[in-house]
């Protein structure tokens, strides 16, 4: 692959003008900006992330955290960015320099297509056709293998791609109009879902979406290994790694804020990152600090900085395996040994702690049961949309999603992009409104 190519300013939907304006921003900090003013992002803010949305203590949600890893995404960049200008000095690139732009509105996108309660919520979407009441929708509307596939796998990388790309009524072609380059950095698995394996369950584009994908891949030359399977865009490996620092190390920060891990093993955990000499530096520099969040905050940050710097170094080593699509696995599992077991380490304890602790498997099972609900109710209205009760239903759906689509796919996913773009909060008041668990005041 080749960088001309792969940083493009080309924007999705608007080809045609492509090149026929200037702007005082660059094309990929227009991305940045008109990601962060979506309502799509904002809605973030009321959507899971691992804990339940705060109480008395404040923890990270979509939003928080998509900032967050865009802050990260946007370091790594840079860091390549210098690399990359220094290695082809010689040459004549167009917006090498611009990579931390990139990267960093990726990142902002990379989880806007999430649905609400964590990932519970991409689990019940799947299981309610794949084990669940939905089960038999595919038999008795004859929907396609491949199309179904979409369905029983709904995932949340698929669903973002079709969120920034799809013409949803109303609204301009091209979705939200992104550069090929941020596009394509936030499809993390570029194959569609016929793909999935035991070893790979996850898939970056739905049908809806496969030939605009395969467009802006081509466009771009992402390797092709096969029938609408592709190579990783190489930024993807820089938003992958940004995910892969924030997710983990932020989420031991908040389960020391909620008491789940005692300082004392949190800093540990943390610790852990350097070696003998530097861990002495960082316990020195703590000392005339007596709070101990501002104390674990100060570690926090200094492993951030190391675990940059390490995948920055992996992918600079690395680069011509990446452009030739050979590298394999992420670029956290090919940082320094020791930084790699404190991280597994982390990861580790998140899965004993954290992620199976009481509070955040209850969320999960509340979201689980009204995602549940949700879904059911609004599949059973737009098949069965002459039905008085449908019609009231349906009534609730702004128009922009089009549930009036003639296919049963085009059905399905019209109840999925409701429902996937709902907060937390929202899903909740709905289904205790169609459930009749509360009523709206007279």
């Amino acid at each position: 692959m080749d960088w001309q190519k792969l940083l493009s300013t080309k924007r999705f939907g608007l080809e045609t003008y492509h090149n026929e304006k200037k702007h005082d921003r660059t094309e990929f900090q227009r991305d940045y900006d008109r990601l962060i003013f979506s309502a799509a992002f904002r809605r973030l803010q009321n959507k899971t992330q691992v804990f339940p949305l705060p109480g008395s203590v404040f923890v990270h949600n979509r939003l928080t955290h998509s900032l967050e890893v865009s802050c990260v995404g946007r370091s790594l960049g840079n860091n390549i960015a210098q690399k990359l200008k220094a290695k082809y000095c010689h040459t004549d690139i167009d917006f090498l320099s611009e990579i931390g732009a990139i990267v960093s509105a990726a990142c902002l996108a990379h989880d806007m297509g999430n649905p609400p309660f964590g990932h519970s919520g991409e689990t019940a979407i799947a299981s309610y056709f794949s084990e669940g009441d939905g089960i038999h929708l595919k038999e008795k509307w004859s929907i396609p293998d491949k199309e179904w596939n979409d369905i029983i796998h709904f995932e949340g990388n698929a669903n973002a791609f079709r969120l920034l790309t799809h013409q949803f009524r109303g609204r301009r072609k091209g979705g939200f109009v992104l550069t090929y380059s941020t596009l394509a950095s936030i499809v993390k698995y570029p194959y569609e879902s016929s793909y999935i394996t035991d070893k790979k369950k996850k898939f970056g584009f739905f049908q809806s979406e496969k030939e605009d994908f395969v467009k802006i891949a081509d466009d771009m030359g992402l390797i092709c290994r096969g029938e609408d399977k592709y190579a990783r865009h190489p930024l993807v490996y820089l938003v992958e790694a940004a995910d892969d620092i924030c997710y983990e190390i932020m989420d031991i920060e908040d389960a020391h804020k909620l008491k789940l891990i005692h300082s004392e093993e949190t800093k540990e955990l943390l610790l852990n990152f350097f070696p003998p000499e530097e861990r002495a530096k960082k316990l020195e520099r703590m000392e005339p600090v007596t709070d101990v969040n501002e104390q674990i905050a100060y570690l926090r940050s200094s492993v951030i900085g190391v675990l940059v710097d390490e995948c920055s170094r992996i992918f600079v080593e690395n680069e011509e395996s990446i452009l030739a699509g050979n590298f394999q696995g992420s670029l956290i599992e090919g940082v320094r040994k020791d930084i790699c077991d404190a991280y597994k380490q982390c990861s580790a304890l998140s899965f004993r702690k954290i992620y199976k602790s009481k509070d955040v498997v209850d969320i999960e099972i509340a979201g689980y049961h009204i995602i549940y609900t949700l879904i059911d109710k609004l599949v059973q209205a737009v098949f069965d949309a002459d039905k008085a009760y449908s019609k009231q239903l349906l009534a609730r759906i702004p128009e922009q999603y089009e549930t009036d689509m003639e296919t049963p796919y085009g059905k399905i996913q019209s109840v999925l992009d409701y429902i996937s773009g709902m907060t937390d909060i929202y899903a909740l008041d709905l289904y205790r409104k169609i459930t009749g668990m509360s009523l709206p005041s007279l």
